[in-house]
């Protein structure tokens, strides 16, 4: 399914995406180990639950019609688009469904397009929905929790992310990121605003960052405003393209560096959320760095 929705050749957001993950884990004899968390497609109310009806329906009837790019930005699109975006939403839905029920201890979904820059009435950055928004809002709703917490690795900023919940005091959005680069947004200063002041924060660093300035906001910033914020559930936008060599960043972290990290986020979970954390693919374009990172992230979470 995931492999369906296909921007185009040489797009950076290629099919081939899914194969490097899944290819990865298989090499790994990680696999054989998991439980599979099957898709389904998310209903229209569910994608509502953090994106306008107007939007909903205007990338319905553009992806329909053989638009090859979404007019709200910089989102390729081709004839599977919508469903794989149904899918991919849904499919994230599934494991917050399994990881609240117990029936897994976590999850890692290897989902595509990615999700965390799509704002609520705007898909752009390869983004048509934000899936990892999506499951937060669902998780509150369908479960009853009353905080999440969202931390995002990606290199680029989840500038919707940001948006969706900038203004909401049960949602925690935490990010680390390049900058300056792509979307332009996260500067140190963006914390929230209103009911939802000091609920954001940002973590903004310059080309060549790697573990030390990366890991180590994760174990000192946001631990320690996880403590204070004390969330029900744990979620992950889990982008590799702030691995090293990746085409479209320029982070310098390690498989390690990610273990380390979902480390970090497992103890968060623990101390906090009944151990329950859902992570979901977001960027990495370098296919072999990607497959790597991922499958170091998945062992991580299942120690």
């Amino acid at each position: 399914m995931y492999r369906l929705h296909d921007p185009g050749p040489g797009h950076p957001e290629q099919p081939g995406r899914f194969d490097a993950v899944v290819e990865a884990l298989d090499r790994g004899g990680l696999t054989q180990a998991l439980m599979r968390v099957q898709p389904r497609p998310a209903t229209e109310d569910e994608i509502a639950l953090c994106h306008g009806r107007g939007y909903i329906e205007d990338a319905h009837r553009e992806i329909l019609s053989g638009a090859r790019e979404l007019s709200t930005g910089d989102t390729a699109v081709s004839a599977r688009s919508w469903d794989v975006a149904l899918n991919a939403a849904g499919g994230i839905l599934n494991a917050v469904d399994a990881v609240m029920n117990t029936s897994a201890r976590n999850a890692f979904c290897v989902v595509r397009p990615p999700g965390h820059h799509a704002r609520p009435d705007q898909g752009m950055g390869f983004c048509i929905f934000n899936n990892i928004a999506i499951a937060a809002r669902y998780a509150q709703r369908r479960h009853g929790l009353d905080k999440v917490l969202i931390a995002d690795w990606d290199v680029h900023h989840g500038n919707g992310t940001q948006d969706i919940f900038y203004g909401d005091e049960s949602v925690f959005f935490f990010s680390t990121h390049q900058s300056p680069w792509y979307p332009f947004t996260g500067a140190a200063d963006e914390t929230g605003e209103g009911r939802g002041k000091d609920c954001t924060m940002n973590c903004p660093f310059p080309a060549g960052s790697g573990r030390t300035e990366i890991v180590g906001a994760f174990r000192e910033q946001l631990h320690r405003a996880a403590d204070r914020f004390r969330p029900d559930l744990v979620l992950v936008s889990a982008g590799f393209d702030s691995r090293m060599a990746d085409p479209l960043g320029r982070f310098t972290l390690q498989d390690a560096d990610f273990a380390e990290l979902t480390g970090v986020l497992l103890e968060i979970a623990g101390e906090h959320a009944g151990g329950r954390l859902v992570s979901v693919l977001e960027g990495g374009y370098n296919l072999s760095g990607l497959g790597s990172a991922a499958a170091a992230h998945v062992k991580a979470l299942m120690l």
